[in-house]
């Protein structure tokens, strides 16, 4: 296995400012929140402590994606976990490409009346602009930070 350095590096990046915005909304932080819109908009207004909990809690998850992103970069002498690496780090750049992909496309035929959600005009703008977009990207740095090479 191989690592594409540059990839890496922006996923770390990607990951670290993910967790971030999710650290600043648990301190009461709102910039940016709106934009979610929905039942997460909602709760932030009055936030719970269970909410609160939960909204540390996925920052530290989040964060677990650059543990498994530096872990590709030591030299391990088992194949196995070579091979479980790269499949582990494959795998969740395709599902957090896909995830940010389905919400688009989602949101998108919400936008032109083939499906409804209650998710107003500016969350709606930033969802497609921002939000599903950066989920891609980060599937993208995660997907392409690894890569067979022959053995």
């Amino acid at each position: 296995m191989a690592t594409n350095k540059w990839f890496l590096y922006l996923g770390v990046t990607w990951t670290i400012l993910f967790a971030g915005m999710s650290f600043y909304w648990a301190v009461g932080g709102m910039i940016g929140v709106r934009s979610l819109g929905g039942a997460v908009y909602e709760m932030s207004l009055n936030p719970t402590p269970s909410f609160v909990a939960i909204v540390w809690l996925t920052g530290f998850i989040k964060l677990l994606g650059v543990v498994l992103l530096m872990m590709l970069l030591i030299k391990w002498g088992n194949s196995r976990i070579q091979k479980a690496l790269y499949l582990i780090t494959r795998m969740t750049g395709l599902l957090l490409f896909l995830y940010g992909l389905l919400n688009f496309i989602t949101i998108f035929l919400s936008t032109v009346g083939v499906l409804n959600f209650e998710l107003d005009r500016y969350a709606t703008f930033w969802r497609l602009v921002f939000w599903e977009p950066y989920w891609m990207i980060g599937g993208i740095c995660y997907f392409f930070s690894i890569r067979k090479t022959r053995e």
